[in-house]
């Protein structure tokens, strides 16, 4: 049993995990980007069709995570050569992508880290594009009228 003063043993995991790790804030991810991270999305194919994917990242199954980016393994994805390159981890809440940028540091990825709240806080904090062929003239002012 738990309680305030004795954390469960995955809290504890986690916590571990990210006390090793600098993670990204959602805002500072389109600057990890521009400055060469690998972005890599672990969510399941569920997710990514309910939700959207995430622009730039590459999508890799969690299962097979580490033998993708390992440097010295036969089975990486081109780009995944360089154990000093960063690599972002995203999950869908930024759990297991704590974990798994834990794990990808004992492989020797020193800069392996992960996105603070995943997708959902990136998707809350990235702005949302205007739909094609729409000018802000036709959309609803804040007290329902029309800018037309």
């Amino acid at each position: 049993m738990t309680d305030a003063t004795h954390p469960s043993a995955i809290d504890a995991l986690l916590a571990a995990a990210r006390a090793g790790l600098d993670r990204v804030q959602p805002a500072e991810l389109p600057a990890e980007i521009a400055a060469g991270a690998l972005v890599v999305d672990i969510r399941p194919v569920e997710q990514r069709r309910r939700n959207g994917e995430l622009p730039g990242a590459v999508v890799i199954d969690r299962n097979v995570l580490e033998w993708r980016l390992d440097p010295t393994s036969r089975h990486r994805i081109p780009g995944a050569d360089d154990p000093e390159r960063r690599v972002i981890v995203v999950c869908n809440e930024g759990f297991s992508s704590s974990l798994a940028a834990a794990t990808l540091r004992e492989l020797g990825l020193t800069r392996a880290t992960d996105l603070v709240g995943g997708f959902q806080a990136w998707r809350r904090t990235v702005p949302r594009p205007r739909a094609p062929g729409r000018s802000r003239a036709h959309e609803p002012m804040h007290d329902g009228a029309s800018r037309c």
